[in-house]
C-alpha cells in the first residue's frame, strides 16, 4: 500500500515510520521545509527510543520519504493520515485550523478515491468538518471524486511509542462505509496477525474514545495525588495504600503512582478540550474539571514542601534538579511540572541547576538561561542546598548516596516521584521528603 502522512511531529513521524517498517510505501509531508530537510538527512525533530533506527532503515530502503509537497505525497495513495497539531485555544478547545487546512488542500489535489484519516486528537464532530472542507474543495474544482473520512486515534505513550504502534493494545477505527473499512483492514493487517484487535465503530464514537481514554488516565493520576495529600494529613503511607488498592483487579496498579502532576502534550490538552466540549453542549463535566484543578495544584506541592522545610527562607538558596521532561524517555517539556517548580523557586529568590538526559536543549528553547544546566547528574549537585527528583529517569534510581551527600551543602532530598526509600535515606543521614508518605 502507498500511504501519505501529513505532519511530521510526534504522531505523524511515528505513524509513518512504523507503517514503512512493515513494508508499506510512506511519504510524510510537512510545511516546515527545515524540518523536512533535516529528516532527509536523518535528523529527527523529537527524541523517541528506537525511532531514529527505524527512520534510517526505511529511508535507506526507499519505503519512507519526506517532502513539503502534499500533491507528491498523495499521488496514488490509498489513505492519507492527518497528523498535524491541535493546540488548545485560550478557552481550552482544540484548534482545528491546521487539520481543516490539510483537508482543504487534499480536496484540491486528489485525483482518485482516498480515505482521509484523522490521526490527530480531535473533538467529536471533526470528521464531519473535514468532510465538508474536502467536498467544498472538490466542488470548487468541479470534480466528482469519491472519498471517505475515517477516525483512527492514536494511543501512543511517549517513551514507548514504537512498541505501542507495533504491538497495540487495540486499534480503534471509526468508519462510515465498507470501502473505508476495507482500506483500514488491509492497512492494519500486519499488526493484527498476532491477535491485536481492530475495533471498528462509528466515527463519533472513535473520536470520543481517544478523549475518554486520556481523561480516564488523567483522572486516576489526580485521584491518587488527592489521596496522597490526605495520607500526609492522616499519617498514612500512600505507597502502601497504592499497593493495597492496586491489587484489586477492578482498579489495577497502573497510573496510580502519586507524584507532582501530569504534563505532556496529551493529558492537559485533552482534559481541557473535553471539558470545553461538554460546556459547548450544555453539560458540565464536573469530575474532569476537578481532575484539572487537582493537577494544577499538585504541580505546586514540591515547591510548597521546599518552602516549609527551609521556613520560607529560599532567597540565596541553590537547588539541584534531576529531570526536566514531563516523564522519562522523552524530551517533551510541554506542561512539565519542572517548569512550574523552577518558576516558584526563582520567584522566591533561589537558583536552580538541572540535569536531564535528553530534555535540556528543549528546556533551553522554552526557559532560556533562567536556570543552570549541568553536564551530568552529579555535577548538578555541587553546592546545592537540596536535591529535587522531578523526573524518574532510570539513571536516577540507584545513585551513589555517599557521592550525593558530599556534593550537597546539606543532605536534603525532595522526591517528587517516590522512587527512593525515605527510611533508607534517613538512615544515611538525609532529610527526606516524598509525596504522601512517611
Amino acid at each position: 500500500m502507498k500511504i501519505a502522512v501529513v505532519g511530521t511531529g510526534y504522531v505523524g513521524l511515528v505513524t509513518g515510520s512504523c507503517l514503512a517498517e512493515v513494508g508499506m510505501t510512506v511519504t510524510c509531508v510537512d510545511v516546515n521545509a527545515e524540518k523536512i530537510a533535516n529528516l532527509q538527512k536523518g535528523i529527527l525533530p523529537i527524541y523517541e527510543p528506537g525511532l531514529e533506527t527505524i527512520v534510517e532503515r526505511n529511508t535507506t530502503s526507499g519505503r519512507l520519504k519526506f517532502t513539503t509537497k502534499l500533491a507528491e505525497a498523495i499521488e496514488g495513495a490509498e489513505a492519507a493520515f492527518i497528523a498535524v497539531g491541535t493546540p488548545p485555544g485560550e478557552d481550552g478547545s482544540a484548534d482545528l485550523r491546521y487539520v481543516l487546512a490539510v483537508a482543504r488542500e487534499i480536496g484540491e489535489q486528489i485525483k482518485d478515491y482516498i480515505v482521509v484519516i484523522t490521526k490527530s486528537t480531535v473533538p467529536v464532530g471533526t470528521a464531519e468538518k473535514v468532510k465538508k472542507e474536502l467536498q467544498n474543495a472538490l466542488t470548487k474544482r468541479g470534480a466528482k471524486i469519491a472519498f471517505d473520512v475515517a477516525s483512527n486515534p492514536e494511543f501512543l505513550k511517549e517513551g514507548a511509542a514504537i512498541d505501542d504502534f507495533m504491538k497495540p493494545d487495540r486499534i480503534v477505527c471509526g468508519v462510515e462505509s465498507d470501502r473505508a473499512r476495507d482500506v483500514l483492514s488491509r492497512l492494519y493487517k500486519p499488526f493484527t496477525l498476532n491477535g491485536h484487535p481492530v475495533l471498528f465503530m462509528d466515527v463519533p464514537s472513535a473520536e470520543m474514545t481517544k478523549y475518554a481514554a486520556n481523561a480516564m488516565l488523567a483522572t486516576k493520576i489526580s485521584f491518587m495525588n488527592d489521596i496522597a495529600n490526605l495520607c500526609e494529613l492522616l499519617g498514612a503511607d500512600v505507597d502502601q495504600v497504592r499497593k493495597g488498592i492496586g491489587s484489586d483487579p477492578r482498579i489495577g496498579n497502573r497510573f496510580i503512582y502519586p507524584g507532582i502532576g501530569y504534563g505532556g502534550s496529551c493529558f492537559p490538552k485533552d482534559v481541557k478540550a473535553l471539558v470545553r466540549t461538554g460546556q459547548e453542549n450544555g453539560y458540565v463535566l464536573r469530575i474532569l474539571q476537578s481532575v484539572e484543578d487537582v493537577n494544577e495544584d499538585q504541580k505546586l506541592v514540591l515547591a510548597t514542601k521546599i518552602r516549609n522545610h527551609f521556613k520560607n527562607e529560599l532567597k540565596g538558596k541553590h537547588f539541584a534538579m534531576w529531570g526536566l521532561s514531563f516523564k522519562p524517555e522523552t524530551n517533551d517539556m510541554r506542561e512539565a511540572p519542572s517548569l512550574v517548580i523552577c518558576e516558584q523557586l526563582l520567584e522566591a529568590g533561589a537558583t536552580v541547576t538541572a540535569y536531564d538526559p535528553v530534555a535540556m536543549d528543549e528546556t533551553k528553547h522554552m526557559f532560556g538561561d533562567k536556570i543552570g544546566y549541568a553536564k551530568d547528574a552529579y555535577s548538578a549537585l555541587q553546592g546545592a542546598d537540596a536535591l529535587l527528583l522531578v523526573t524518574e529517569w532510570r539513571e536516577f534510581r540507584v545513585p551513589d548516596w555517599d557521592r550525593v551527600k558530599k556534593a550537597l551543602k546539606q543532605p536534603v532530598v525532595f522526591d517528587g516521584r517516590n522512587i527512593y526509600s525515605g527510611a533508607e535515606l534517613r538512615k544515611l543521614g538525609f532529610a527526606y521528603t516524598g509525596i504522601g508518605n512517611k
